[in-house]
This record gives C-alpha cells, sequence and structure tokens, in this order.
C-alpha cells in the first residue's frame, strides 16, 4: 500500500517541495516570478502541445486537415506555417479533422506525443526548482507547472481519450456488435452529456474504466518523468 500511495502522492510531493523552496522563509517575492513564468509557460505551451497532436498523427501515417487554435496563441501566424491550423477554437486549442485511417495505435500516438515534453522537460525541471537559487527558483517554478501537470489537466481530455481507446478496443473483442467509438471522447463532459439519455450500465461501467485507464496513464507519465530526472542528474544534463 505505500509504494502505492507514493505512485499516487508523488506529484504533489514535488509541487510542495517546490513551492516550499520558492515562498518558504518568507521568500514571497518569488510569487511574482512564479506567476509571469507560468502565463509565458502556458502561452508557449499551448499551441506547441496542440501542434504535437498532429505531428503525432502525421508521423504515425495517419492525415491531419484542421487544427483549431485560439487566436490568442498566435494562431493567425501558426495557420500561415501550417496549412492545417485554423484560427479560433471552443477550447484553447483542438484537432478536430484527422484521420487515423482506422489505426488504434496512430489514433494514440496522436493524442500521446505531446505529452513527451511532460517527461523530457516538464517534471525534470519541477524536481529541479529547489536546486535553482535566487529568482530562478520561482521562474523555474512557473514555467514548470503547465508543463508537468498536463496529464493532470487532461484527465478529462486527453487521457480519458486514450483510456477509451484501450478500453473499448479490449471491449469490442469480446463483445460482438460493440461500436467501437461510443465511448472515445476528447472531452469527457461533453460525452457523458450526450449519452446520458440512453446510456445504461455497461455505458457507466465503460466510461469509469476509460477514465480509470487514462488516470493510470497519466500517472505512468509523470513518473517516466521522474525517470528522466533521476537519469539526467547521473549524467549531469541538466532540465
Amino acid at each position: 500500500m505505500p509504494r502505492l500511495v507514493r505512485f499516487v502522492a508523488q506529484p504533489l510531493r514535488d509541487w510542495l517541495d517546490a513551492l516550499d523552496a520558492c515562498v518558504g522563509e518568507g521568500r514571497r517575492a518569488h510569487l511574482v516570478a512564479i506567476a509571469l513564468g507560468f502565463l509565458l509557460s502556458w502561452w508557449i505551451y499551448v499551441p506547441i502541445h496542440e501542434l504535437a497532436h498532429a505531428w503525432g498523427c502525421l508521423l504515425a501515417g495517419g492525415d491531419v486537415t484542421r487544427l483549431e487554435i485560439d487566436w490568442i496563441y498566435g494562431a493567425a501566424l501558426l495557420a500561415r506555417m501550417f496549412p492545417y491550423v485554423t484560427v479560433g477554437s471552443e477550447y484553447a486549442g483542438r484537432l478536430s479533422g484527422f484521420d487515423t485511417r482506422g489505426s488504434d495505435l496512430t489514433y494514440l500516438l496522436t493524442c500521446a506525443l505531446p505529452f513527451v515534453l511532460t517527461v523530457l522537460i516538464g517534471v525534470p525541471l519541477l524536481r529541479a526548482v529547489p536546486r535553482l537559487h535566487g529568482w530562478r527558483r520561482g521562474l523555474g517554478l512557473g514555467v514548470a507547472v503547465p508543463v508537468a501537470f498536463a496529464p493532470v489537466v487532461s484527465l478529462t481530455g486527453d487521457y480519458y481519450e486514450m483510456g477509451s481507446i484501450l478500453v473499448s478496443r479490449v471491449v469490442a473483442a469480446l463483445v460482438p456488435g460493440f461500436t467501437v467509438d461510443r465511448w472515445r471522447s476528447d472531452d469527457l463532459i461533453k460525452l457523458v452529456r450526450d449519452l446520458a439519455p440512453q446510456a445504461g450500465p455497461a455505458d457507466a461501467a465503460g466510461v469509469a474504466a476509460s477514465l480509470l485507464t487514462g488516470t493510470v496513464l497519466a500517472l505512468a507519465t509523470y513518473w517516466l518523468g521522474v525517470l528522466a530526472a533521476h537519469a539526467m542528474a547521473r549524467t549531469g544534463v541538466r532540465p
């Protein structure tokens, strides 16, 4: 049980250690650096995250026709560089037009590729914050948070979607006639709202299993970042 608790609580422990290093002993001035770092990191990370979805699909052999990005994240400039980018979205960004050519592996890579940044940059930087000095601590924490905790923010989005791909594929193999797309969505709240009028116990179980699977995947992603941080520390590489 202690190992399970540690597995689940590690992101919170890393956050608290970094925050204490920044604001402990009355160092309240670092709050400004944290806020500035967070805003800058979020503004840069969001469009990169959305573009990585498109790149994941293309790298895996799929096709991308429409990637929506809100104008505030520089969508107009990105649209000049990437023909599939369109300005404006009801979300910060969303890959709304893509074709996996029927491959769940392509679908999974499309969902998962942005979180390579969590593993290689976000978590290692978060864990390195206590070793930084002066204002760099606050700035480092602010920059790390959106990237390190992207899986948490995406539990009802990308990670639910990844969980639903895996769960629905298993169910489809066991239940003849099951519609594989029934539980798949990048927006859990919208899916539940749409399913509610005709949902049964099987739908409730499928959606719950998909969310649980996605949560395990999110924690596993964070722990890959922890392992990457250890590897960087051993080799002297700084995030």
